[in-house]
């Protein structure tokens, strides 16, 4: 079957939706999302926003600097001019959309302030931002008349001339994007969703490694369906270990323990009951993730130990519930009483920094095809994000994409030419376990050898594992009828493949990325 419409929107988190939002009254808009519009990666945020708020305080100069001294040199400073300019026009759009932010008692807001920044610029929700703006947008999205939602259905290609018979490479000019084939999961029909303009917001990639702060459904799709359509990604070595998940064996996705605690006061401790952080950094618990990141990973190796601890006991019981309330009581139910006792954590994977190219416009190397959010890399956040920066630049792109597709939107019409999904000799998968252990394997894979630290001799293993596991799938996609699991396996494989790459090519520590053949040097 083949739908139509005037802009599709692939993913439900903060970027697809307030794109959505903005060109809606423009034209028909089409939201898919592979689960419920509530499960995003925007939803357990839990830190919250940044924007300078405190002008008396705080400046456009102060954000942009600690952003590239994060960001480790490679941010390109055009978006980061872009983001911290625009993001207060962006939280004025928010609470016109119903997001409440915490106020003190005086009404102005209750600013945090997390590692690597100079400044209280963090506006939350208690620790719980990321839900209240998924939740705030849910019902604008739900209420506007021209747009329809489609959950349970999962972009498994980007429609491009390709699928008309033309031969087409990373050397083709005026490749151009018409939609998507999208799997309804329910009824497994594949349908042509056409668009003249189709935004991509697919998420983050944490699912490639087995331990990770995202929810399940992150497994690359987006950047995956653009490397196949021979656009441009990049950065991709750029992968974000959350200092601070909750550890506990099994546990997937990992729970975040926000960053805010630690400005709010919390210390890291080793299974000696030491600090350690002065070890590491001149700015202790409150350096950008990567240092914290790589400390907790190397006390943990000194120790034999699975975990460090984050102590927040120094803080006054009752403030505590009060700003963490969703912590508190998630911990509660380990047995785990935080205002008494130590929290275990340990880093996860939690946010890519690469993902699909895009210009200052969210427009990328694809014609009519724009990204946002984490599956985009804008070069804001250079070779390490800085804490809270995510979901401003989500929304500050997801409006210059609309800005930008809305102008050309009247010139533009739908790709009749495309054929309907072609599945003749494909038989339904007898042998799950062929797709979950696959699975697990690309997941072990990646965390042992291509995680906090990195060498030559891990990363060509790696890829070597992969490429085995790579061939497997091909051969079994070719000849299987289209489900989401095996989708999900081939895109996590594509994205494993795309930092393993990347990851070789870089013959430096920088950021995120850290091999022990080219250790940094102050």
């Amino acid at each position: 079957m083949t739908k139509k419409f005037d802009f599709v929107v692939v993913g439900s988190g903060i970027a697809g939706m307030s794109f959505a939002l903005k060109v809606a009254d423009k034209g028909k808009v089409a939201v898919l999302c592979k689960t419920e519009l509530a499960e995003a990666n925007t939803s357990l945020a839990q830190g919250g926003i940044s924007s300078v708020t405190n002008t008396l305080l705080d400046n456009y100069k102060k954000h942009i600097e600690d952003t590239l001294i994060a960001g480790d040199g490679i941010c390109d400073i055009k978006a980061v001019e872009k983001v911290v300019t625009n993001a207060p026009a962006q939280i004025r759009q928010l609470l016109e959309w119903g997001v409440d932010f915490d106020k003190t008692p005086d009404g102005k807001f209750d600013l945090h302030k997390e590692g690597g920044h100079s400044e209280f610029r963090i506006l939350h929700h208690k620790d719980s931002t990321g839900a209240e703006i998924q939740n705030s947008l849910i019902k604008r999205i739900k209420s506007h008349p021209n747009i329809e939602v489609f959950e349970h259905f999962f972009a498994i290609e980007i429609l491009t001339q390709h699928h008309f018979g033309e031969i087409v490479t990373r050397r083709t000019p005026n490749i151009e994007c018409y939609g998507v084939y999208a799997l309804n999961i329910k009824t497994h029909e594949i349908d042509a969703i056409l668009g003249k303009v189709t935004m991509l917001a697919t998420g983050g990639i944490g699912n490639v490694y087995h331990t990770s702060t995202n929810p399940l459904v992150a497994t690359g799709d987006g950047i995956a369906m653009v490397h196949r359509a021979r656009g441009v990604i990049r950065d991709m070595e750029f992968v974000q270990f959350h200092p601070t998940a909750f550890y506990h064996a099994g546990d997937r996705p990992s729970f975040l323990i926000t960053e805010a605690m630690r400005g709010y006061g919390a210390v890291l401790r080793n299974s000696k009951d030491e600090e350690f952080m002065q070890k590491y950094d001149s700015r202790f618990s409150l350096a950008p993730r990567d240092i914290v990141a790589r400390a907790i990973d190397t006390e943990m190796k000194l120790a034999g130990s699975d975990c460090v601890y984050l102590d927040v006991t120094n803080k006054p019981a009752e403030q505590t519930k009060e700003h963490f309330p969703t912590i508190y009581e998630k911990l509660l139910t380990y047995g785990i009483d935080i205002t008494t006792q130590y929290i275990p954590v340990a880093p996860a994977a939690h946010y890519l920094c690469g993902g699909i190219a895009v210009d200052l416009n969210a427009q990328t190397s694809i014609y009519r095809l724009y990204a946002a959010g984490e599956c985009s890399c804008t070069g804001l956040h250079g070779a390490n994000r800085l804490a809270s920066n995510s979901l401003i630049e989500a929304i500050v792109y997801a409006d210059a994409a609309a800005n930008d597709s809305l102008a050309k939107i009247d010139k533009l019409d739908f790709n009749t030419q495309i054929p309907n999904w072609n599945d003749d000799g494909t038989t339904l998968t007898e042998e799950m376990v062929l797709i979950t252990q696959s699975l697990k394997e690309v997941q072990q894979i990646m965390s042992s050898y291509v995680g906090i630290v990195r060498s030559n001799l891990r990363l060509q293993r790696a890829f070597t594992r992969l490429e085995i596991l790579f061939k497997e799938t091909e051969n079994l996609f070719n000849r299987s009828v289209v489900s989401r699991e095996i989708c999900e396996l081939r895109n996590c494989i594509s994205v494993a493949y795309l930092i393993i790459k990347q990851a070789i090519a870089r013959k430096e520590s920088r950021g995120l990325h850290y091999t022990i053949d080219f250790p940094k040097r102050d």
